[in-house]
């Protein structure tokens, strides 16, 4: 929010402040006589006074009754016939009061005793035309407005010490007696003035001043009284804000003096397409300079407001139920104001938590982003989409797709892609899911481990390394880079966000090229199936085998680990916490807590082993791809024509098939495919066990990774 300088306010015209007369000023620059001798009683010629005389020239008594004509006039700021005011120059608020020199020193000392009361006055009444500014702002409108009602009561009292004075009932004794009483009231207010003039205190500073000032004066309960009375004056425009606020979810600050802030500049819409989105946390926040009877429930205060604000701009206009007991128009010893703002916090935390839970199905939304963005499907089928839990989604798409997804990726077409996506998510059980339209693909541009830079510092492992640091591979394919987006609405845009989306899709990613490697494996163990009724003991191909299944387990424990054993646990926690959960910010707070867990789960926050699986994946792709040279070059298969070209009878082959453990030939070529198996071999042990002591050290921290660990381990002892 703009500070109040910079806040557009009517100004004050020129002719109120050119115009004396308008403002009372002019009692102070006229040179006036007595306003009390032109009384039947006393007169100036019955006293026979001069202005060229001094007070000097009279006796004690016609001096007397001279000293206390011109206070009853410097009590109201005007000034006397031997009593001045002087002024220093440049300085409105910097006067003192002097006395003729010639009078009778006793007179002397009791009118300066009296100087101090007239000196606040003073300060005071310029105090109240001052700041009755538009510029100045509620509070100090509202402090202006009481101190103007004290005012008047002062005057009031100086009237009747006039009309005590010209019946002849009041001397200068009695003058000091019936000012002693307000003396230290007017010169307590002198000092508050004082200081929020000299600081330009507005808003909740002039609240603040007065707490802190009523809170001193604790000795003297008239005026700790009169400090705590101003204080609620002032204080009943804040509230007034305060309640629009807290009952509506509505700024209403003309001058900038809220200690809420809003940034207009900061859209709803960011949500879904910024990753570093601060909306939520930032378009309204708390500025500097709280009141302190509001300090500790701030907070509350804020986050009232803002869900108010959120139900207001889905549509759903709502006000928090008020009373006549519920009006926050004082901040008394009671605290009742406590009272009503917890109220109104939980009413708004409610009624937003079930706009979002019953109308807009948060919980089935977050189930469908499981289901296809956490490939829920890898084990069954937010649980749907994200998480692969559609595995006949996933399987059909990823089969249809499958030459568009090995393309490089300059030379993939997203549009396709889409197609192919929609196409799958038609002909499979996924139809049947009222979220599946908003899924749809994109491709990114760069490979999982340079995309897990773009995490911020907060969100990363202090191991994960700066992005210059990161390998990117030479070639990399949409099956490395494919990815599904989730079409997420404003308000569930709130909990979903960009940011939470990315979160989901690094997992994703992560998931779907390890499902990708498991169904390649499982190719190449088919191929070794449809070998297996061939005697094939002491050849490269029974090696090759027992190299392709040792891949498969670890893959598959791999793939065990990351659904069965982080997202799922997580998940159900995840969906108990929101059950339970009483407002949007605990929504948030476990969502993003379930994402997080993940993340670390999944092993995605250890760049070290995640560039060791990778590396594994790459051998067991590489391993795969050549599974049906390795096959084809180990053995001859037996020629179906013979030397003359004709066929070889059917009957024959088969009762030479029937013969057991016939040995097979085996080609010219063996030791080269031999050699080729354990150069494979030795790579996927080697890096193998070099996750041996990556995962022991991070388990220490991460017990879950005590079981991946003796999962992996034991797949390379068997090796």
């Amino acid at each position: 929010m703009e500070n109040s300088s910079a806040i557009s306010c009517p100004s004050t015209p020129r002719w109120n402040s050119e115009r004396p007369f308008l403002t009372g000023s002019f009692h102070q620059e006229t040179k006036t006589t007595s306003r009390f001798f032109d009384t039947k009683g006393y007169s100036v010629d019955s006293l026979g006074l001069g202005s060229e005389k001094a007070i000097g020239c009279y006796n004690a008594a016609v001096q007397e009754l001279v000293v206390i004509d011109d206070l009853l006039s410097a009590m109201v700021g005007i000034q006397g016939r031997y009593i001045s005011i002087k002024r220093a120059h440049g300085k409105e608020d910097n006067f003192t009061f002097q006395v003729d020199a010639s009078m009778d020193l006793a007179l002397q000392e009791l009118a300066k005793r009296v100087f101090p009361l007239c000196e606040s006055f003073m300060l005071i009444n310029q105090f109240v035309e001052s700041r009755s500014q538009f510029k100045n702002g509620l509070v100090n409108h509202a402090f202006a407005a009481a101190l103007r009602a004290l005012l008047l009561d002062y005057q009031a009292m100086v009237a009747q010490l006039e009309h005590q004075f010209r019946l002849g009932r009041l001397s200068l004794q009695g003058l000091w007696f019936y000012c002693q009483p307000m003396m230290g009231s007017m010169q307590a207010l002198s000092n508050v003035i004082q200081r929020a003039s000299a600081n330009n205190f507005a808003g909740s500073a002039v609240l603040n001043l007065l707490q802190s000032q009523a809170k001193a004066m604790a000795g003297d309960n008239g005026v700790r009284s009169l400090l705590e009375k101003m204080a609620e004056c002032a204080s009943n425009a804040y509230l007034g804000i305060l309640e629009r606020w807290v009952y509506e979810g509505v700024i209403d600050d003309p001058y900038g003096e809220f200690f809420i802030a809003e940034n207009k500049s900061l859209q709803k819409e960011s949500l879904t397409h910024d990753y570093d989105a601060k909306y939520w946390t930032q378009r309204y926040s708390l500025k500097d300079g709280i009141p302190s009877f509001l300090a500790n429930i701030s907070g509350t205060i804020l986050t009232t407001g803002k869900y108010l604000n959120v139900m207001r701009e889905c549509g759903h206009h709502v006000q928090v139920p008020q009373s006549e007991n519920s009006k926050l128009m004082s901040f008394g010893s009671n605290h009742r104001y406590l009272e009503c703002i917890k109220s109104a916090y939980d009413f708004a935390s409610s009624e937003l938590l079930n706009l979002i839970k019953e109308k807009y199905d948060l919980m089935g939304k977050l189930r469908s982003i499981k289901h296809y963005l956490l490939l829920d499907q890898v084990l069954r089928s937010i649980k749907h989409y994200l998480l692969l839990d559609q595995g006949d989604f996933l399987v059909h798409f990823m089969d249809i797709a499958r030459d568009e997804l090995t393309k490089k990726l300059d030379e993939i077409s997203v549009e396709k892609l889409q197609s192919l996506l929609d196409l799958a998510l038609r002909t499979t059980a996924a139809a049947t899911d009222p979220c599946h339209e908003d899924l749809t693909c994109c491709v990114e541009t760069s490979s999982l481990l340079k995309k897990l830079g773009t995490l911020t510092d907060g969100e990363r492992s202090r191991n994960v390394p700066d992005d210059n640091d990161l390998e990117e591979p030479v070639s990399i394919t949409g099956l490395e880079t494919f990815s599904l987006n989730y079409k997420i609405r404003w308000p569930l845009s709130i909990v979903i966000s960009k940011h939470s989306l990315t979160k989901y899709q690094l997992i994703f990613r992560f998931l779907f090229h390890c499902k990708h490697v498991d169904r390649q494996l499982c190719g190449a163990w088919q191929a070794h199936q449809g070998v297996r009724a061939l005697n094939m003991r002491g050849t490269a191909i029974s090696r090759s085998s027992l190299l392709c299944r040792s891949m498969l387990k670890f893959i598959n424990s791999l793939l065990h680990y990351l659904t069965f054993e982080v997202i799922e646990p997580n998940w159900h926690v995840m969906h108990n916490r929101l059950q339970t959960a009483k407002s949007i910010d605990e929504v948030i707070q476990h969502h993003e807590f379930f994402l997080d867990k993940c993340l670390r789960g999944c092993l995605l926050l250890l760049p070290e082993f995640l560039k060791k699986v990778e590396r594994l994946k790459s051998l067991c792709l590489q391993y795969a791809a050549a599974t049906q040279w390795l096959i084809s070059s180990s053995i001859d298969v037996p020629s179906l024509v013979e030397s003359d070209g004709s066929l070889v009878s059917e009957k024959p082959r088969q009762s030479k098939s029937r013969r057991p453990y016939q040995p097979l030939k085996l080609s010219s070529s063996n030791k080269t495919v031999a050699d080729s198996i354990l150069k494979f071999e030795r790579e996927f042990n080697a890096e193998l066990q070099s996750l041996g002591p990556i995962l022991n050290s991070s388990s220490k921290a991460e017990p879950y990774l005590t079981h991946l660990s003796k999962c992996i381990l034991g797949i390379g002892n068997e090796q």
